[in-house]
């Protein structure tokens, strides 16, 4: 993974301007938009990118990022969690559901 000075603000604002509008989270097995609540399977997602983060002072202050396109192959939104053993045990579950299904471009920010 090439390093990227880039926070998780301006990897979002990127990930915008690129059509990752919508924001995801984990909620009873299933990624939730959560300006609309409308509830998307991870099985029929796939990762278009991945971003991951350290921190700066303690690198046990790790998270990740992905960019997630919907079914048709279009930008859907961004999903983060942590990264490493403080990741919630839904957000593993949901990340390993997902799966790559084509090349995701990993990244990785300082």
């Amino acid at each position: 993974m090439a390093r990227v000075t880039e926070s998780l603000s301006e990897a979002l604002g990127r990930l915008y301007s690129r059509g990752f509008t919508h924001d995801l989270l984990a909620d009873d097995g299933r990624l939730r938009d959560v300006t609309t609540g409308e509830r998307h399977d991870p099985e029929l997602l796939a990762i278009a990118e991945i971003v991951r983060f350290e921190g700066a002072s303690d690198p046990d202050e790790q998270a990740i990022l992905f960019a997630l396109e919907s079914p048709s192959g279009r930008p859907l939104g961004t999903y983060a969690t942590a990264y490493g053993p403080a990741t919630p045990r839904e957000d593993v579950e949901v990340v390993r559901r997902i799966g790559v299904k084509r090349r995701a471009t990993p990244r990785s920010s300082a």
